[in-house]
């Protein structure tokens, strides 16, 4: 097995993503750091038949995989570099706004979790159901809205402490995945659900660390050879 697909050994603690039910990490190395590193950690990419770089963010498309930390300044240096090209051996389009394609595309993902966990029973809203939660020790995952900073978000995070917290989402987007207009705070339930969403909302940090992507930005494609 080469570097770039190597296998480790998870710690069976419950912190870890949903890579191997059997404790296995798959490793795989990024274009831009060159280190092998948890598929957790990571955004693959494919090279369409057209030549048009593709984000295969459930890592299901066929074709030889290239993958990139997920983070909008190692997207964003793949791209400058020309990496994506070089290493796929051939001319390669790469859309001029990529990183914040892929930081769209990752909010979707996450809203998507959260409305399976909505319907599974396993995700509530709202200051009252979200401290219930914590107290009972029900949750998994606290939710608070990006945006929010308030005394109450910081009395649940304090509930939560030990628990895995997520602030990277914005109240709209929280609201979307049950079918309202904004929600500041929500917790999640133990279980598979639970640790994509973790999973997700990391990989969708790393594409929001440096602010809002920029939509103003020119689409334009960059070709690389």
């Amino acid at each position: 097995m080469t570097a770039a697909a190597t296998m480790t050994k998870r710690p069976k603690d419950g912190r870890g993503g949903p890579d191997s039910p059997d404790g296995e990490v798959s490793l795989r190395r990024c274009i831009v750091t060159r280190e092998p590193q948890p598929k957790d950690g990571l955004i693959r990419f494919v090279v369409a038949p057209d030549g048009t770089l593709t984000p295969d963010l459930a890592e299901s498309l066929p074709g030889r995989g290239i993958w990139v930390t997920a983070s909008r300044e190692a997207i964003e240096t793949a791209r400058a570099k020309r990496l994506f090209g070089r290493a796929a051996r051939r001319a390669v389009t790469v859309p001029e706004d990529i990183a914040d394609r892929i930081e769209h595309l990752l909010a979707e993902r996450c809203v998507a979790l959260l409305g399976l966990l909505n319907r599974a029973g396993e995700l509530v809203a709202g200051m009252m159901r979200v401290r219930e939660w914590l107290r009972d020790d029900k949750a998994a995952i606290l939710l608070t809205a990006a945006e929010s900073d308030g005394r109450d978000a910081s009395e649940l995070k304090r509930l939560a402490r030990g628990r895995q917290t997520v602030d990277v989402l914005k109240g709209v987007e929280l609201g979307r995945a049950v079918g309202r207009d904004h929600i500041v705070h929500m917790a999640a339930a133990p279980g598979r659900l639970a640790q994509s969403l973790i999973r997700e909302t990391r990989r969708l940090a790393g594409l929001r660390d440096g602010g809002e992507g920029s939509a103003a930005r020119a689409a334009g494609p960059m070709v690389e050879d």
